[in-house]
C-alpha cells in the first residue's frame, strides 16, 4: 500500500474509523460513521420523539435499529461490545428452527462467549458459566436464557444508564432537535 493513491473519502472514512480505536471517542460523529451508507440521510427518518424514548426503558432502546446502532457504538468506547453482540446471537439462536444447525450454533456461541478464555467472554458467574455449559451439550432454544438474562440485566444497570449520559446520545438529541429548528 506504500506509495498508492487512496481517494480521499476512503482515507477520511478510515481515520474517523481508527480514530474510534485510538482514543475513547464518545461522539455522535464516531456513531454516525458506524452507519450504514448515508448516515446523515438515514438520520433523518430519526425523530427527537423516537430518540428520547430510548430513555424510557432499556428494552425500547435495543428494539430500535438506531437506538441499537447508537448503544453499540457507545459500547465500543468502552471496550465492552461482547455484551450486547451475545445479547444479540441468543435472539438469532431462538430464531433456530433446524435442529441441525441448533448444536452448531449452540456450540460456537458458547465458544465465542461463554467458554472460559472466551475471544469475547462475558462477565458472567462460575454457575451460569456452567450451567449453560451443560445446557450446551443437549441444546434447546431456551439453553442460553439464564446466561443472556444476566448479561441483559448488567448492561441495563451499568452501560444503559452511562449511555443516556454520554455524549453520543445527548448529542444525537441534539442532532434531532436542530433538525426541527
Amino acid at each position: 500500500l506504500a506509495g498508492a493513491l487512496l481517494p480521499l473519502s476512503f482515507l477520511q472514512g478510515m481515520r474517523t474509523r481508527l480514530g474510534c480505536l485510538s482514543h475513547k471517542s464518545d461522539s455522535y460523529n464516531d456513531f454516525t460513521a458506524i452507519l450504514p451508507d448515508k448516515p446523515n440521510r438515514a438520520l433523518k427518518g430519526l425523530s427527537t420523539e423516537e430518540a428520547t424514548r430510548w430513555a424510557d426503558s432499556f428494552d425500547v432502546l435495543l428494539s430500535h435499529k438506531y437506538g441499537l446502532a447508537a448503544f453499540r457504538a457507545f459500547l465500543k468506547t468502552e471496550f465492552s461490545e461482547e455484551n450486547l453482540e451475545f445479547w444479540l446471537a441468543c435472539e438469532d439462536f431462538k430464531k433456530t428452527r433446524s435442529a441441525a444447525k441448533l448444536a452448531s450454533k449452540a456450540q460456537r456461541i458458547f465458544e465465542e462467549f461463554i467458554d472460559v478464555q472466551a475471544p469475547r467472554e462475558v462477565n458472567i458467574d462460575f454457575q451460569t458459566r456452567e450451567l449453560t455449559r451443560r445446557n450446551v451439550q443437549e441444546p434447546s432454544l431456551s439453553c442460553f436464557d439464564q446466561a443472556q438474562g444476566k448479561v441483559h440485566s448488567l448492561m441495563e444497570k451499568d452501560s444503559y444508564p452511562r449511555f443516556l449520559r454520554s455524549k453520543i446520545y445527548t448529542d444525537l438529541l441534539s442532532q434531532t432537535q436542530r433538525r426541527l429548528s
